[in-house]
């Protein structure tokens, strides 16, 4: 019987992990790896790090909620994979595996400007629950003697909604607490324009965006490079200089050191290209998911940006990967399927809300366009963001990975997860 080895237990790991269990009999192992005991829900770091939300409150223990299931668990942090002999290494331990599914997350690229942070910067990350519960701290020291805000993204960023809830959420909780006046706001970005998010053609987007940062009073700078940190200042590239009491910047993305360290398995970057089955071209036993999934951006922009993966399409990764195996394995004898790519983004800013939708994120190659663009604004959006958190949490605890009724919801707004690979 197979051994199918899962890297990761956040928003792609674990999922994945579920349906395997769910569409495999038990004669086949599914085993996942991660370094973290804990699955958190990476969309609310934002209110972690504002102190809005606790984070033990959107993390849950992983090894209980796998060894009930009969999912096999190890802690512990991949060093060296070698996709010829299908071998995984954690620490002195070697695991086998007939299948493996790589989603351990992203690395942060923090070395792609001297001086971002947290780890020996200056700067806060919200990317990560150590850089949340970092920033945390940070935030509450700053709250004592506030000053300068700035806020946003360096170039190679690709997710960019935590910059703005971040921002936008730190001007409603310093209203709150009457220290606005005191705290000018600054929103940098490598976006063409604010509301741009990384693929650009958002229905509305850019003048929603545009007129909530207008009506907070917050500056935003456009199409502009942070070339360098110091402890109170940064320079963008175009010489001028910004001061800030705190700053909370997103970093680039790229894949872990196990994966760039084998020769023709990823990009420069680390992130790993994939046939439409998400399998890797030159290892048919390697599916990927989330993250670290090469996506080309759609549009070319004076700076550079990267692809958001939303969690809903690490979800749609996650169900056609653990499908597709399930093909490989003989268990289903149904088509292979492709994910949908369908984004949907609930970004919260406290007391309102912007909705995206992107169907699909990447626009058609040959009309360069999407069936659906969306955006829309209302305090819902915040509600609908915090239910979902639960909702999300409840699933991860009960080891359900997209149950039936989920899938019936998005039908009945026109989303699906999956769709079948036409064959030409």
């Amino acid at each position: 019987m197979a051994h199918v080895v899962v890297i990761g237990a956040g928003l792609g790991g674990l999922p994945t992990a579920y349906e395997l269990r769910h569409l495999l009999p038990d004669p086949h192992q599914v085993t996942v790896i991660s370094k973290a005991p804990t699955f958190t829900f990476i969309p609310s770091l934002p209110w972690v790090a504002l102190g809005v939300t606790s984070l033990e409150s959107i993390q849950i223990q992983v090894e209980p909620n796998l060894t009930s299931r009969r999912i096999g668990w190890v802690q512990g942090e991949v060093d060296q994979l070698d996709p010829v002999r299908r071998l995984v290494w954690v620490g002195e331990r070697r695991i086998t595996y007939d299948y493996l599914v790589v989603a351990p997350g992203a690395e942060l690229a923090l070395d792609a400007v001297p001086g971002l942070g947290p780890d020996g910067g200056y700067t806060q990350s919200v990317c990560n629950a150590h850089h949340a519960h970092m920033a945390k701290a940070a935030w509450q020291q700053f709250l004592q003697q506030p000053g300068p805000l700035v806020v946003g993204a360096v170039p190679g960023a690709s997710c960019f909604g935590p910059a703005y809830e971040f921002a936008l959420l730190a001007d409603r909780h310093l209203r709150k607490l009457g220290l606005r006046d005191r705290v000018p706001i600054t929103f940098v970005t490598p976006e063409p324009y604010a509301g741009h998010l990384g693929i650009g053609g958002m229905a509305n987007s850019a003048q929603l965006v545009t007129n909530l940062m207008t009506e907070r009073h917050i500056t935003v700078i456009e199409n502009r490079a942070i070339a360098a940190i110091e402890p109170d200042c940064l320079h963008l590239g175009d010489g001028r200089t910004l001061p800030f009491a705190y700053s909370m910047l997103l970093p680039p993305f790229r894949g872990a050191r196990f994966l760039r360290e084998v020769a023709g398995l990823a990009d420069s970057k680390g992130f790993m290209p994939t046939l439409p089955t998400y399998q890797h071209p030159n290892y048919p036993s390697i599916y990927s998911v989330g993250v670290i999934v090469q996506l080309q951006p759609p549009e070319q922009t004076p700076l550079p940006v990267g692809v958001p993966k939303t969690g809903q399409m690490t979800e749609a990764m996650s169900m056609a990967v653990a499908h597709n195996i399930a093909i490989a394995l003989g268990v289903m004898s149904s088509q292979p399927v492709t994910p949908t790519l369908e984004a949907i983004c609930f970004a919260d800013f406290g007391d309102t809300g912007i909705l995206f939708l992107a169907d699909p994120v990447l626009p058609h190659p040959e009309t360069e366009k999407r069936r659906r663009s969306v955006a829309l604004r209302g305090i819902w959006v915040s509600w609908m963001k915090t239910a979902f958190e639960k909702y999300f949490l409840m699933k991860m605890r009960f080891g359900s990975a997209v149950p039936w009724f989920e899938r019936l919801g998005l039908r009945g707004v026109g989303l699906s997860l999956t769709e079948r690979i036409q064959v030409k």
